[in-house]
């Protein structure tokens, strides 16, 4: 759930515009959260537990208790303020739109309960599916001498993510990163910038430090100090990783990532 307008951006069933595709692009809008077009998905499907990111426990497949009835945030606005931090880090790359508006053609999981448990184990396995598709249609990736395979294998994965639920329960997510992370190994020794794939860097302090052609897949940045810094051209970098960083407005970030509201 990322801070949007005050009104988790308004979510609603359909898009204006018809339904969604999957279809692979070099545009990577489609992988990028809108409440506005999803029905509530992360606050009903996924689990939190109490700590540091949640100030209280939730299962799988129960409704936050403030997720409103037209699957907007009752306390969108004061997240932060309320030790919400998991919300406001999560990003969903698009699957809770896509599983709403296309898979299930504007069908909810409150309007067909006997189907929200098939729903929210698609939406699960659609976000894998689009996080996938964000880090192939990376820049790095594509401007690579891998960039056909890239592309391939993003095709392979848009087919899985636009079919219907019985297949993109199907989907393999482990093979399909497996195959995919050693793309993302060839492009990154390709570049042959620094490698921090993995790494823990909680609460690192990166302030403006020149991470041009770093590798940052799957890197831990929750509480990084990036005020200042330049990761505009590292490799792999993800909204939910930047959501987790502290930063500010002088932090230079890729092109298809969007500046947290607290950074200013």
């Amino acid at each position: 759930m990322a801070e949007g307008d005050g009104r988790h951006r308004s979510r609603h069933l359909q898009h204006p515009g018809g339904p969604l595709t999957a279809e692979p692009a070099e545009d990577t809008t489609a992988l990028r959260a809108d409440c506005a077009r999803c029905s509530g998905l992360c606050c009903a499907a996924l689990p939190y537990a109490r700590g540091r990111e949640f100030p209280v426990d939730k299962a799988a497949g129960v409704a936050c208790p403030h997720l409103l009835n037209d699957f907007r945030c009752g306390i969108h606005d004061g997240l932060l303020e309320g030790g919400w931090v998991g919300c406001v880090t999560f990003d969903c790359f698009g699957a809770g739109q896509q599983v709403t508006a296309a898979t299930y053609g504007g069908t909810t999981w409150r309007d067909r309960p006997d189907l929200a448990r098939e729903i929210f184990g698609v939406f699960e396995v659609m976000r894998g599916l689009h996080e996938l598709r964000f880090l192939l249609a990376d820049p790095a990736c594509r401007g690579s001498s891998y960039a056909a395979e890239a592309v391939a294998l993003d095709h392979e994965v848009a087919r899985l993510a636009g079919s219907t639920p019985e297949v993109v329960l199907s989907a393999d997510l482990g093979e399909l990163r497996g195959r995919a992370g050693k793309l993302f190994g060839l492009v990154a020794a390709e570049t042959g910038g620094p490698s921090h794939r993995g790494a823990l860097l909680m609460a690192a302090d990166l302030r403006s430090a020149d991470l041009e052609g770093a590798d940052l897949l799957g890197a831990d940045l929750r509480d990084a100090d990036v005020r200042g810094a330049d990761l505009s051209r590292t490799l792999f970098l993800t909204q939910p990783q930047v959501n987790a960083a502290r930063g500010d407005a002088a932090t230079r970030l890729p092109a298809r990532l969007d500046r947290p509201t607290p950074w200013g």
